[in-house]
């Protein structure tokens, strides 16, 4: 139940880019057994809208299934950051944990750790699963409505996702002994600075995928 209840700060920002998400698979006439299958099976905020707009498009499948596999990139970092906290667990149950990971679960997490509380599977199961049900209601409620509300962009709700970050930002931040600040600062700065760079170079995706290894090794070697 714990996991449950630390998933609740997250839940608005499902509601919010799940019912977005809703509304866009309405746009790309999706029936709604398909958009509930697609936020069970894809289960990304990021991707499902990438699909429905290729879709419009009339992309071919296997560029869907490249550029979707491109975006999610970064959940092997995530689940390899979380892994050594599941390593007593049999190989089952991480897979079951890995499945259901996404940003925000991973947020939660670290700021867990960051508080120096343990991660356990049910913990993190209640979390996962939370927000899994939460999601896939959410995109459902949105393709419902979908009819009635063309723009999920005119009611902010495409903003809900970067404010839950930021939100999760602080409270992992606000969580940290005062003498490492200084060193997570650097790294947020070293963060920006990385992804300027490289964005000129390769695609957004690419660049926070690069970004993130290049400033996660620089923040193990300093880290005291």
């Amino acid at each position: 139940m714990q996991g449950v209840q630390d998933c609740i700060p997250t839940v608005m920002g499902y509601v919010s880019i799940g019912f977005a998400a809703g509304i866009v698979g309405n746009s790309a006439n999706l029936s709604m057994l398909e958009i509930g299958l697609l936020s069970a099976l894809v289960y990304a905020g990021a991707s499902q809208f990438i699909i429905c707009a290729m879709l419009m498009t009339m992309s071919p499948p296997s560029a869907i299934i490249a550029t979707t596999f491109l975006v999610n990139l970064r959940h092997f970092l995530m689940s390899a950051a979380l892994a050594p906290h599941f390593s007593t667990y049999s190989l089952l149950k991480n897979i079951g944990i890995g499945a259901l990971l996404t940003d925000e679960s991973f947020g939660v997490a670290a700021h867990r750790i960051a508080k120096g509380l343990p991660l356990s599977d049910r913990w993190m199961n209640g979390l996962n699963v939370a927000a899994y049900l939460v999601w896939i209601l959410s995109c459902l409620a949105g393709g419902w409505l979908g009819s009635w509300i063309a723009d999920p962009e005119a009611a902010g709700l495409d903003y809900a996702l970067t404010a839950m970050f930021v939100a999760l930002l602080v409270l992992q931040l606000y969580a940290l002994p005062s003498g490492k600040l200084g060193h997570y600062a650097t790294l947020i700065g070293y963060m920006i600075i990385a992804m300027l760079v490289l964005s000129s170079f390769f695609s957004t995706y690419m660049a926070v995928l690069l970004s993130t290894v290049i400033v996660a090794a620089i923040g193990t070697v300093t880290d005291k």
